[in-house]
């Protein structure tokens, strides 16, 4: 009996020491998911248009109105690249246009000062009202 004791003591003592640990990684995970989602949700918005070449060139637009210097734009891969000389370094802002189905483009943003991700959400919804004005004008302008 006392063998028997001493073997399952200590795996039980491993058992409910792992599964100590997995709670706060657990939680961890679901925190970190969740802020993912809320900055996916800052980053991202839906027009409805299909012209991808219009919404390009709406974005370099939008970002030279607000005082964007455009590196680079690559109209097959749908991506802007500007910077913006603010603070300690550049904010540099890269663009996606994709097309979502037949009738949608989905613009997508991501903002850095430095190496470090921004998650504020101001430069982004500077951003997106400025463009969401540009889209405006662009598709009024056509008709």
């Amino acid at each position: 009996m006392k063998k028997l004791l001493f073997a399952v003591l200590p795996l039980c003592f491993v058992v409910v020491s792992a599964s100590g640990c997995a709670n706060p990684n657990q939680q961890a995970l679901a925190t970190s998911t969740e802020s993912q989602v809320k900055l996916r949700s800052m980053q991202s918005r839906v027009f409805d248009t299909s012209d991808k070449m219009t919404t390009m060139r709406t974005v370099i637009a939008t970002l030279q109105d607000l005082s964007f210097v455009i590196d680079k734009a690559d109209a097959n891969l749908g991506t802007v690249t500007a910077t913006k000389l603010a603070g300690r370094g550049g904010l540099r802002m890269t663009v996606m246009v994709q097309p979502k189905g037949d009738k949608q483009m989905r613009v997508r943003a991501n903002a850095q000062m430095g190496m470090q991700a921004i998650e504020d959400p101001l430069p982004y919804q500077a951003f997106f009202q400025s463009l969401e004005k540009g889209m405006f004008l662009t598709a009024n302008l056509d008709e």
